[in-house]
């Protein structure tokens, strides 16, 4: 159960950088209320799944996964640049995530 918290926070995250952007600087409500809720349950979620998993590597998985959806959502809806290293670098903390998992 522990995991499952600790990757929907990682979502969370994801939640609140594009809130955090669409806000810009707090000069827009309702992403500003976005961000606020969005952090504030993706940090509660971490602190949750902290209580059963190791601090390094749960908050390397919940930054791992709200960097990898973050840059998903900048690629897909933000026309951030798609490139092969790019993509390759996603991967790999994708699967350094996964080995996280199976080595815990």
């Amino acid at each position: 159960m522990a995991w499952i918290v600790l990757v929907v926070s990682g979502v969370l995250e994801t939640v609140w950088a594009a809130a955090l952007s669409a806000s810009h600087g707090f000069t827009r409500l309702r992403p500003s209320a976005l961000f606020a809720v969005a952090l504030a349950l993706s940090m509660g979620g971490l602190a949750l799944a902290l209580r059963s998993i190791p601090v390094g590597t749960g908050y390397a998985v919940w930054v791992g996964v709200g960097a990898v959806g973050a840059a998903a959502y900048g690629m897909a809806v933000l026309g951030d640049p798609v490139t092969a290293g790019r993509i390759i670098c996603l991967f790999l903390i994708v699967a350094g995530i996964v080995g996280l998992k199976f080595l815990h």
